[in-house]
């Protein structure tokens, strides 16, 4: 079941950039709030809500300065700095109970390929997922079994198998996970394949 945690926000005028400026020096980040079927809002976090956020996804209980009802939102993008290091901006979606949203989740490898016995090594191409639910049913993770995995094995996503209620929305041939052999250990297979067949002539 998807984690739900608690923010508290504050009222923002749009249009006052010189308003922004002030409340980022004391620790806050602009927040966009939109939905289907909800009106927009503007609104204040503290930064510190933000980087102490769980891993995975998560529901946000967004309680609004002068609002009754908190707004449930799921994290849909962070906008950064230049430097790449602080974040300056924060939309959220806020969700209906009962009707399907995509988002994306998190996929966790688990297991260890028997490939790596072999001396292969696990590369994994796909970090995420794009599933469509309802929101209660969000998985904070889909956790994927690699333990099968030999050398040259391929994990598609249409390998990966998930509850009732859940819809992957990726390709199903996009390649999630693979075992291969390094690059150096194929050089030297080669290079005593050669010298068998020049030993054989």
């Amino acid at each position: 079941m998807v984690q739900r945690i608690e923010w508290k926000a504050l009222k923002r005028e749009i249009g006052k950039k010189s308003e922004v400026k002030q409340f980022r020096k004391k620790g806050y980040i602009p927040v966009e709030i939109y939905g289907k079927g909800h009106e927009n809002a503007h609104a204040y976090i503290y930064w510190k809500d933000l980087a102490d956020r769980p891993h995975g996804t998560f529901l946000i209980d967004l309680n609004i300065e002068g609002e009754e009802e908190p707004r449930v939102c799921i994290l849909k993008d962070i906008q950064y700095n230049y430097l790449g290091d602080t974040p300056i901006h924060v939309d959220l979606y806020e969700v209906t109970f009962g009707v399907e949203l995509d988002v994306e989740v998190p996929i966790e490898l688990v297991g260890k390929p028997k490939g790596l016995e072999k001396g292969g090594l696990l590369e994994q191409h796909l970090h995420t997922l794009t599933v469509r639910t309802v929101p209660r049913k969000i998985p904070e993770k889909i956790e994927v079994d690699v333990s099968n995995l030999d050398i040259d094995d391929v994990l598609h996503v249409a390998d990966i198998k998930i509850e009732e209620g859940i819809k992957i929305m990726n390709t199903p041939d996009e390649v999630v996970a693979v075992v291969i052999l390094p690059e150096e250990e194929v050089e030297t297979e080669e290079i005593t394949e050669e010298v068998v067949e020049e030993t054989n002539e």
